[in-house]
């Protein structure tokens, strides 16, 4: 059984990734959220263990992102104990939920029970296409009819969750929630700029435009040249 573990704490880390290999697993162990996700879309896990405070990608958007090619069993480990905070973490996409300091029995005995769980066999989906755009989770890259597109890390993560829900009106607060995530304090504003750093990257590249805005609402990846 591997497990692959997303932590950015080394002592945690090393004690979670002890106490597994005692237990008779393989481990893996990666302290970034990009590495983390990089890893657990190339190979295959019995389990991925994932902090929910990352240096880079926080552990929500890694599991929204994991979410979108893997069914793997996510167990997020956090220092908050908030209701809300546990409630985010399983809508993100999270199997378990086990806040710091926890025991390392107890830590065990989740991993174990969600090793149990048969997920659907399926096929990882690690490249998205929508018209002439292709985005590569794995390579972190997009392309326009094979033309490479230099984004951001927040406008890759703004278009893969546009092409993650193509012909789908996005309300400003929805992507909020899902690109800058829970931390974010600021206005909806934020959002149109970056819409608009976006579209000028893809369309400077050859794209049509792609990114509609529906006015009063949001924004709607669609094919379709009318405007809403």
């Amino acid at each position: 059984m591997r497990a692959l573990v997303i932590e950015d704490d080394d002592r945690v880390a090393r004690l979670v990734v002890l106490e597994l290999k005692r237990a008779g697993w393989t481990v893996d162990w990666r302290a970034t959220g990009r590495e983390g996700l990089s890893t657990a879309i190339g190979e295959h896990y019995t389990v991925v263990i994932l902090d929910l405070t990352l240096p880079d990608l926080d552990g929500l958007t890694v599991c929204q992102s994991l979410r979108q090619v893997s069914n793997v069993p996510i167990l997020m480990l956090t220092a908050r104990d908030a209701v809300g905070e546990r409630v985010r973490g399983l809508d993100a996409g999270a199997d378990d939920y086990l806040t710091k300091p926890f025991a390392t029995m107890e830590l065990l005995a989740r991993v174990r029970a969600l090793s149990r769980r048969q997920p659907t066999v399926s096929m990882p989906q690690d490249t998205l296409r929508f018209g002439p755009l292709e985005l590569s989770l794995s390579r972190h890259q997009v392309t326009v009819d094979q033309i490479p597109v230099d984004l951001t890390r927040r406008e890759f993560d703004l278009l893969h969750y546009l092409m993650s829900n193509p012909e789908i009106t996005l309300t400003r607060d929805m992507v909020l929630d899902q690109v800058w995530g829970w931390g974010y304090v600021g206005t909806s504003n934020i959002v149109d700029v970056y819409v608009g750093y976006l579209r000028q990257k893809l369309e400077a590249a050859g794209s049509p435009a792609l990114i509609h805005t529906v006015r009063g609402v949001g924004y709607c990846l669609r094919s379709d040249g009318s405007s809403a």
